[in-house]
């Protein structure tokens, strides 16, 4: 863990998590074939909706974490990503979840997760 993302007593602040949560989520995806980029040329956007987290036990400076992004579901209008923070010595940190929208790029409107989309996440999810 880097120094900028701890308090004064050398702990992960509590507002870091979201942000292990978005790189965990960017490389998930990433790892199945898909980026930002490329749905954002497809005309997809995909917008925090909601966000929770449950810390359990503090990530401290100079410790190495593991952030887990998982998907249970195939989505409709909204996608859910689960996720679990551990240390390197085993412990679990934290667990949370994201709920993002899919919109439109051009209208900002929302809409159901693309064909396209849900052709790559079928074969991800059944593995």
């Amino acid at each position: 863990m880097e120094y900028h993302h701890t308090d004064q007593m050398g702990i992960v602040h509590h507002s870091n998590y979201v942000k292990f949560f978005e790189v965990a989520r960017t490389e998930w995806l990433r790892a199945i074939g898909l980026t930002y980029a490329e749905m954002e040329r497809r005309g997809v956007m995909m917008p925090i909706v909601e966000v929770q987290v449950k810390y359990r036990m503090p990530a401290y400076y100079d410790e190495l974490i593991s952030v887990r992004a998982i998907v249970d579901e195939m989505p409709m209008a909204r996608m859910t990503f689960r996720y679990e923070i551990r240390g390197e010595d085993g412990r679990d940190i934290a667990s949370g979840l994201t709920t993002l929208g899919f919109i439109d790029k051009q209208t900002r409107r929302p809409h159901r997760a693309p064909q396209w989309l849900m052709e790559v996440l079928e074969r991800e999810l059944a593995e």
